[in-house]
């Protein structure tokens, strides 16, 4: 089993020209393409979804179910 079989995939996205581009970043060959009109909306898709919610973990957290995790974050600034 491999292992996006247990976790997911992790799309990574990208732009050529006008095609966006999407593929698995653990190495299971999963992925895609688009192909748009304009080249600068490909790239402007791409930039949207190739991002990771790491960042802004515990910013937008439930108050009560992930409170631990805002007392950590207010902590560690």
């Amino acid at each position: 089993m491999t292992k996006c079989g247990l976790l997911g995939h992790r799309f990574r996205f990208s732009a050529d020209g006008s095609t966006m581009i999407w593929r698995c970043a653990r190495g299971c060959g999963a992925g895609g393409s688009r192909t748009y009109t304009d080249p600068a909306d490909a790239a402007r898709y791409a930039a949207a979804f190739d991002r990771e919610d790491r960042e802004d973990l515990g910013r937008r957290a439930p108050l009560f179910g992930m409170f631990p995790l805002r007392l950590w974050r207010l902590l560690r600034r």
